[in-house]
């Protein structure tokens, strides 16, 4: 069947894979829950009617607050089909976020999945009059149960059946299906309007780089409301792929093991944090053994594509994939095909690291605008390289403007910003540019680079511009370095507040003897800065001379979602840090001009 609406990829399923048994897959009570095509489409259509009966209509909106779960898809075709707007809401926002995105959207529900979250959300919810109710995934005692619209439509089946038809036969491609609050690095959140033709379009693009179906698996784990991780599950949905609901991100490696998937979607914190955890181990054997894994990882890191290495390289890496990196991906399921990562810039030694350990692991790159893949690798001859995002998806153009900016068009571009049409015009052009905010360059006029976020580009006094993004990647390569933030607008040189690794800082603590009460004592001890010194002198070797970091200053504390310096994709939020660390800041150039 033609498919140029969201909900029509149920209707295809149910008729290309009819009996189907783990279309959609969770964890509950220790169990893998698994539902059918059927159970699916079942659940849709009383959820449907079930919305109808409690008086929504196309073109009302609710607000999901959720984890990732089977229950988040049942009631995102039945508000699709039945022409109901969802507004899905990163669950790590901060209140004054729900606050504002439910004052701008309006919904009419709101769903949420567990009690923390209603606790969150409800007293956002209260200064938003357009909310009727708020529904629970969960059972909790007290509350709505998304189970009561459930039974609501199957009593209501027969009263709403031909007007739910009706309306699925009225919904056209360019309608609009969803508004995604980008969380941004700055500022309110925008309301990124999809219509069903933008993310279809994207779909149709990634059917022709990446070859899945029956009989593989997927384990989703990013935030089902971010629109890369929500494009891919669709795509998932449309070749029959079994989509596996991790428990949390705290229980990936575990759940990896247990569903053995054959694809996952990953930022490259995720990836980061599986490749720590790895080396960690062989930071713990003793003799031989260690020097065995760390020859391997060292070969691992030269790794090139296309067979660039030569003949004499593969030989050792099949040595080295019999002794180490066999063990490697029984770590991620032992039957990775492709893990993708998108959402920031991934570390190119990552790349080489997982590809030469057979985890085949590729970059892509987009944004929320753009429904939202614009390039990807994929493991076919001459379309992948390193230190880049890939080819430039089919169905989509790139151009690089002038000033270096990369420039998207297609059918994937957004219908505009909800309520902000200054903003849209600001970002799409007269001739339908997309202007991404990021600047790159084509390799070979084929591979798309990017080199770093055009507002995030700062100059030095001296006019140098400094890209923030490439710096940080090649300093996250530190044991030491959890995260980072570069610094310097309008200043003589470069600085940088680091966020240690505090559970390899405390390691290398216990091994030099170093007493400390807390983080804060710890950040001032100076022996500890000046082992930082010596890998902030490490790193600047990599780095031109204006680019290198000349002052930095430890923190005592994490960077996290909930701390507020992350964004729910694990971006830097660059002016909560400047902010909650001005005075730092001002410390770390005082010192330079006293």
């Amino acid at each position: 069947m033609e498919i140029t609406r969201i909900f029509d990829l149920l209707e295809n399923a149910y008729a290309e894979f009819p009996d189907k048994e783990d279309a959609l897959a969770c964890k509950v009570d220790g169990n893998w829950v698994k539902y059918s095509v059927k159970e699916y489409y079942n659940f849709v259509e009383k959820l449907s009617y079930g919305l109808y009966a409690l008086g929504l209509r196309k073109g009302d909106r609710i607000a999901t607050v959720s984890n990732n779960r089977p229950e988040w898809n049942f009631l995102d075709i039945a508000m699709n089909q039945a022409g109901i707007i969802q507004v899905p809401i990163y669950p790590t926002l901060s209140e004054s976020d729900y606050e504002y995105i439910l004052q701008h959207c309006e919904p009419s529900l709101i769903v949420v999945s567990d009690k923390n979250l209603l606790q969150k959300v409800k007293p956002a919810a209260g200064t938003v009059k357009s909310v009727k109710d708020i529904y629970t995934f969960n059972h909790i005692e007290g509350s709505r149960n998304w189970k009561e619209i459930l039974e609501l439509g199957e009593k209501n089946a027969g009263k709403y059946r031909a007007e739910l038809q009706t309306v699925k036969k009225e919904i056209k491609p360019d309608d609009l299906a969803t508004i995604i609050y980008t969380s941004g690095t700055t500022g309110n959140p925008k309301g990124v309007m999809l219509s069903h033709r933008n993310i279809i379009s994207n779909l149709e693009g990634i059917m022709q780089v990446f070859h899945f179906g029956l009989g593989d698996k997927a384990l989703s784990f990013l935030p089902i409301s971010h629109i890369f991780e929500r494009t891919i599950n669709y795509y998932f949905q449309r070749v029959g792929v079994s989509i596996y609901y991790a428990e949390s991100l705290g229980t990936i490696s575990e759940n990896l093991k247990e569903v053995k998937p054959t694809i996952f979607i990953a930022v490259p914190r995720v990836l980061e944090m599986i490749y720590d955890k790895i080396i960690g181990v062989g930071k713990d054997l003793k003799g031989l053994k260690k020097q065995i894994f760390f020859w391997a990882v060292n070969l691992g890191l030269r790794f090139e594509f296309n067979g660039k290495n030569g003949w004499f390289y593969h030989q050792k890496l099949k040595l080295a994939d019999k002794l180490i990196f066999s063990k490697w991906r029984l770590a991620v399921g032992n039957n990775c095909q492709l893990a993708v990562a998108g959402g920031a810039a991934l570390q190119p030694r990552l790349m080489r690291i997982f590809n030469a350990a057979g985890i085949p692991l590729v970059e892509g790159y987009g944004m929320t605008e753009t429904s939202p893949v614009i390039a990807v690798n994929y493991m076919e001859p001459g379309c992948v390289m390193v230190g880049t995002v890939g080819p430039v998806l089919p169905g989509v153009t790139v151009k690089i403007d002038d000033d270096g900016e990369i420039l998207a068009k297609g059918d994937c571009v957004m219908l505009g910003y909800y309520k902000e049409p200054g903003l849209t015009e600001e970002v799409i052009d007269k001739d339908g540019w997309m202007h991404t905010g990021d600047v790159g360059s084509l390799v070979d006029q084929k591979f798309l680079k990017i080199t770093d976020r055009k507002k995030e580009m700062f100059k030095l006094s001296s006019g140098k511009y400094i890209a923030p993004q490439v710096i940080e990647n090649i300093f996250k390569e530190s044991f030491f370095i959890e995260q980072v933030m570069v610094v310097g607008e309008n200043e003589k040189f470069a600085s940088a507040l680091i966020s240690p690794n505090f559970q390899f800082l405390h390691n290398w603590c216990s091994l030099h003897e170093v007493k400390y009460r807390d983080n804060m004592e710890l950040i001032e001890d100076q022996r500890v800065i000046s082992r930082y010194q010596k890998e902030v002198n490490e790193m600047n070797k990599k780095l031109g001379q204006t680019e290198q970091i000349k002052r930095f200053r430890l923190v005592h504390e994490a960077w996290t979602t909930d701390g507020g310096e992350l964004s729910p994709t694990l971006k830097l939020r660059r002016r909560f840090v400047t902010d909650k660390y001005q005075d730092i800041l001002k410390q770390i150039y005082s010192v330079q001009k006293a």
